[in-house]
């Protein structure tokens, strides 16, 4: 006799905590910030539902569910941009995919892992 599940769990937006609150950490899209519920499926209808515990960033773009620590910051607006001479300074070398400032002698970005 052979038997074939289908089902899984999946997780879904229960509630838009706040909108735009980061950057998607795959495809760098806005991301909010949402409580979720985790959902299991059987031959993809839902059975049982419950809460997730802590709340997630998610991608309306690429659907992706994150950490809230691992979100990159908001896309900067044109009017809260800083003058170029900055304290940060602007010869400090940035990671060309998350946009944050690196150590010099670093090969891979210590935040997204990407090769520098």
């Amino acid at each position: 006799m052979f038997f074939f599940f289908v089902g899984g769990v999946e997780q879904q937006v229960r509630q838009v905590l706040k909108s735009g609150a980061g950057r998607c950490i795959s495809c760098r899209s806005p991301a909010d910030l949402v409580d979720y519920d985790k959902v299991l499926k059987l031959f993809f209808v839902p059975v049982w539902r419950w809460p997730g515990k802590q709340p997630l960033m998610h991608c309306n773009n690429c659907n992706l569910f994150f950490p809230q620590s691992y979100s990159l910051p908001p896309p900067p607006n044109a009017d809260s941009l800083p003058p170029p001479s900055s304290a940060e300074g602007s010869l400090s070398p940035r990671c060309r995919f998350c946009d944050r400032i690196v150590k010099p002698d670093f090969r891979f970005c210590p935040f997204c892992g990407a090769a520098l």
